[in-house]
């Protein structure tokens, strides 16, 4: 069931602003710079799946469920089963629920240099510059959660011209949003800064007639962002990155009926609360190389619930007794991420001056605790576990010139994953493993405007422990799933780069796929991980945007993807997984009419 909500927003440039800057960010047609690899390219220089979600389609969407701006993407989908939509699929894989378990991504998601993977929840879309998505495993770069792709969300920047706007938006069901954003020097050429502050409410779609309430299933949003940006000297660079989110949104969505009239006696909440701090240092060692440092530490406590019986005591016949049940998940996650890299520049190529090199370090300690209680007719079933991991990882990238138009890319990337769970069940199951991931890759610079590449890539998901209580012994673990892709595609610009086009194809194949399952207990399911032994996909995806003048975008994205599982159950082989679509498109327009205004519309 969509949330449908009719809403007016009103975007304020300050005066500070000249008006201008917003249609030249309109109709410019510079180059998108990707900046989620280990060097920043142009698009059109990208030799991955990558789509990106610029401020054109960013700029009026900031009380939009991130997760849901994404499902715009062809090949990328997403699931709800709470207030808002969290869990990521691309091509097909990935999370769509948490109970008891801890999980291990399948999808990962930076957010100015902080993961966010285990907490969508917490992501928003105000004052944010631009998304990226790349498709396909991404094992070099980014490790254990990068089975299937990863989200980069990079916020605005400080800069050092004062800049800033002021956004309000209005609705039905009483829906209110409030956003405040300024950026400029602080310090003449040694600190700049920027500051974000965003507030968003609506009572919700939903009534409760049984309470005779209409805000059961609420949104009530806050997020604050700081950013710093040192300029330590000549060659060198700090960056620091604060965020303070804080979201207590209701959550009443089940009916019997499937109306938007809810008779549950006990409504259930879905919060977040999060503080996260990240800094990144960049020190120009010298001509010839940087090294990048990157910090991070993140703390969020959540309470995710919900009313088990959709209804009130008495609202069913006696023969069924007195159904009441309530079921609530408390969670408290910390994580650390440490990353260092050299990264070679111009003069500091290799091998006859053919290769630029990366070489780095990784390490994470990530540390979760679950308090579940499950209230069934008034009698509290409490289940608490603790699950911790570390990762340790080194990995580096050769991009080897062999001649004027084809490049070679390899990567590779050795991670030792270590994990730990216990829980009040006395089950304690450790997990020890070395991973391996990579890629190689041939690029042929055709002409100026057409770059050909393919490239196999390997990427990898740890396994991990289920947490049912009716599980067996041998249904409590899962196994590691590996994943090889190969992808081959072509970025091309005509008409003086007024059109532009990007387009793939890809086969994928999983090993040990991990298919969530249900097992039925009484009035309930208890859902568990297990092992497909073999799964695959391949498809298409299609990027053109073109201007034929200056004022108007025209743009689709296409994606058609067959995933099923090659080795599994009689039943399920030939099937294909959930949250698959076999196809996916979005078709729009912006035109811009003036300065101030501008007319857009898609269909998807």
């Amino acid at each position: 069931m969509k949330n449908q909500i009719i809403s007016l927003s009103i975007i304020a440039s300050m005066a500070l602003i000249p008006s201008t800057i917003i249609a030249d960010e309109v109709t410019t047609l510079d180059p998108i710079v990707v900046s989620s690899d280990f060097r920043a390219k142009t698009l059109s220089k990208t030799s991955n799946s990558v789509t990106i979600i610029g401020e054109e389609e960013i700029y009026d969407k900031a009380s939009a469920p991130f997760v849901e701006t994404l499902g715009s993407i062809p090949n990328v989908n997403f699931t709800s089963g709470a207030s808002k939509a969290k869990y990521i699929q691309i091509r097909g894989i990935g999370e769509r629920s948490q109970f008891e378990a801890p999980i291990n991504p399948s999808v990962g998601l930076i957010v100015d240099g902080i993961d966010f993977s285990s907490n969508t929840l917490a992501v928003g879309m105000f004052d944010v510059k631009q998304i990226e998505v790349l498709k396909g495993p991404q094992g070099t770069t980014f490790g254990a959660n990068g089975l299937a792709g990863v989200v980069s969300v990079q916020s605005n920047a400080p800069t050092k011209e004062t800049q800033g706007h002021i956004e309000a938006g209005v609705g039905n069901y009483n829906t209110q949003s409030l956003g405040f954003a300024m950026g400029g020097t602080l310090l003449e050429d040694v600190l700049l800064g920027r500051i974000s502050l965003y507030k968003n409410k609506s009572d919700g779609y939903m009534d409760n007639s049984f309470l005779n309430r209409k805000d059961t299933n609420n949104i009530d949003e806050l997020s604050l962002k700081t950013q710093l940006r040192w300029l330590a000297s000549e060659n060198h660079t700090i960056d620091v990155n604060l965020m303070h989110i804080d979201v207590q949104n209701g959550y009443d969505a089940f009916t019997l009926d499937n109306s938007r009239d809810s008779h549950s006696d006990n409504v259930g909440v879905d919060e977040v609360k999060t503080d996260a701090i990240a800094l990144k240092s960049t020190y120009q060692i010298d001509e010839g190389m940087h090294l990048e440092t990157k910090l991070s530490y993140a703390k969020s406590t959540s309470l995710y619930s919900y009313d088990e019986d959709w209804s009130y005591v008495g609202e069913f016949a006696d023969a069924l007794g007195p159904y009441s049940w309530f079921d609530s998940y408390a969670r408290e996650t910390k994580q650390v991420d440490i990353d260092m890299r050299l990264v070679s520049d111009k003069e500091g190529r290799i091998f006859g001056d053919s290769t630029d090199w990366t070489l780095g370090v990784y390490a994470k300690e990530y540390d979760e605790t679950l308090n579940r209680n499950h209230i069934k007719e008034g009698v509290d079933n409490l289940f608490d576990n603790s699950y911790k991991s570390q990762n340790k990882a080194i990995y580096g990238q050769l991009d080897t010139t062999l001649n004027a138009k084809l490049t070679l890319v390899t990567g590779l990337r050795v991670e030792q994953w270590d994990a730990e769970y216990s829980d009040s069940n006395a089950i304690n199951i450790k997990n020890d493993e070395l991973l391996t991931g990579g890629k190689i890759g041939l690029n042929y610079q055709y002409n100026a405007t057409q770059l050909y590449y393919m490239t196999l890539s390997k990427g990898y998901k740890p396994g991990g422990v289920n947490a049912g209580t009716t599980l067996t012994l041998a249904e409590k673990e899962y196994q590691t799933e590996t994943l090889w892709n190969v992808e081959a595609g072509v970025n091309s610009s005509h008409f003086d780069e007024s059109l532009k086009s990007r387009f793939n194809i890809f086969y994928g194949k999983r090993q040990d796929q991990q298919v969530k399952l249900y097992k039925e207990a009484t009035r309930s399911f208890e859902n568990y991980l297990s092992n497909a032994g073999e799964g695959s996909y391949y498809g298409v995806e299609s990027q053109l945007d073109f201007y034929p003048t200056p004022e108007l975008h025209l743009y689709s994205s296409i994606g058609l993807l067959k995933a099923e599982f090659d080795k599994y159950t009689t039943a399920l082989e030939g099937r294909a997984p959930a949250q698959s679509p076999a196809y996916q498109y979005n078709v729009g327009m912006v035109y811009n009419l003036n300065e101030a205004w501008s007319f857009k519309t898609n269909i998807e």
